[in-house]
């Protein structure tokens, strides 16, 4: 498996294709590990590089992934195959705004690696589908040094994207159900665990 991930790699490299950084995958691995996270719901599979990687972190791991870009889904369909991670991961085509999930289903981990400008409508939707003690990681909190920037930055497109990730940090530092920590690791992670019912009741 250790060659396919090396050859995902090269080719997230040749085509321009926006991967986990090593050392973000390396702590979510650890996280599923140390959590015994059994459920994980990932928005955004890219060529499947990070799914293939949470499920392998741990033998009672299940992933389900989600990608609209159909040459994406593709390519991350024939990566599971490869690494014959079929029976751990299940890729879904389709636009995770759109994608209308069965109330029934609960998840321990959701991670947030889709488009970085919806993330407050990802968040919103899927914090519906976790666990009670559920957990919700995002990727690309810093997005490479701009957040925090954004006043700074020239170009109009990206500036209004970091300015959406901002407003994202502020909605999670917000947020009076979920303790969120923001880690420096990578592009930056944001760590968000829904608060114990208990908390709730004086509010």
């Amino acid at each position: 498996m250790k060659e396919h991930i090396l050859e995902m790699e090269q080719y997230a490299t040749e085509h321009n294709v926006p991967i986990i950084e090593k050392k973000s995958i390396a702590f979510i691995m650890k996280y599923i590990k140390n959590n015994g996270i059994k459920n994980v719901l990932e928005l955004g599979s890219a060529i499947g590089y990070s799914a293939i990687l949470m499920a392998s972190s741990s033998k009672d791991v299940f992933v389900t992934t989600i990608e609209r870009d159909e040459m994406r889904y593709m390519e991350c369909l024939k990566n599971v195959k490869k690494c014959e991670m079929d029976k751990k991961i299940n890729v879904v085509c389709q636009d995770a705004l759109e994608l209308n999930l069965s109330e029934d289903l609960k998840y321990d981990l959701i991670f947030i690696d889709a488009a970085k400008g919806q993330y407050t409508k990802f968040f919103e939707k899927y914090k519906h589908f976790l666990t009670p003690n559920g957990t919700i990681i995002t990727d690309n909190i810093n997005f490479h040094g701009y957040v925090g920037e954004s006043s700074k930055i020239e170009s109009k497109n990206l500036r209004s994207l970091v300015g959406k990730i901002e407003d994202y940090v502020e909605f999670l530092k917000g947020n009076t159900e979920f303790d969120t920590k923001f880690y420096d690791i990578g592009d930056g992670l944001s760590v968000s665990t829904r608060k114990d019912e208990t908390s709730h009741t004086n509010k």
